[in-house]
């Protein structure tokens, strides 16, 4: 099993501007001892058994259908909207989204590291969600909703995160082999 763990959002972060505008974030990440590309980790995640779920809800409850054709335009940069989100903005090893209603982002990076251990790469899932009012000192208020489900937020996080890495390995055995 992979560790995933949360961490303060990196300095280049495209999911940083959230958090200093009052914004709830959050980081997760996990290090695999694979090197990948930004695009690859993007299919792996959106194409995962879990993800694939959250597409056919989003199909049936809001008419935004996808595919995992599509899922590889948006790794490549040839589509900028996907089911129900729009590319907000993007950069060589990171990606973030804006969901349909402008609530809510979604942003993978990847970062390649070095170690006595050897080299390996640092997946990040993170997620913004806008607060619906903020006061004179730029904190943010949340709807009891947000504030209530917030524990299947951070369950569902680190499932997706799980699912993409076991989806990246799978894919890397395979070639391997």
């Amino acid at each position: 099993m992979f560790a995933i763990a949360t961490c303060i959002l990196p300095e280049n972060a495209l999911l940083k501007v959230y958090q200093q505008n009052g914004a709830f974030t959050d980081c997760y990440f996990v290090d695999i001892a694979v090197e990948i590309s930004h695009r690859q980790y993007v299919e792996a995640f959106y194409t995962t058994w879990l993800f694939k779920l959250e597409r056919i809800l989003l199909t049936w409850l809001v008419s935004k259908p996808s595919t995992d054709e599509q899922v590889v335009q948006l790794a490549t940069a040839q589509i900028d909207v996907f089911a129900a989100w729009r590319v907000e903005r993007r950069c060589d090893k990171q990606i973030l989204l804006c969901d349909y209603q402008n609530r809510t982002r979604s942003w993978l990076m990847i970062e390649s590291i070095e170690s006595e251990k050897g080299k390996f790469t640092r997946l990040y899932f993170g997620s913004a969600v806008v607060p619906v009012n903020t006061n004179s000192a730029g904190e943010g208020s949340f709807v009891f909703a947000f504030k209530a489900l917030s524990w299947f937020h951070k369950v569902y996080s680190a499932g997706l995160l799980r699912a993409a890495t076991s989806r990246i390995m799978r894919i890397n055995n395979e070639i391997s082999s």
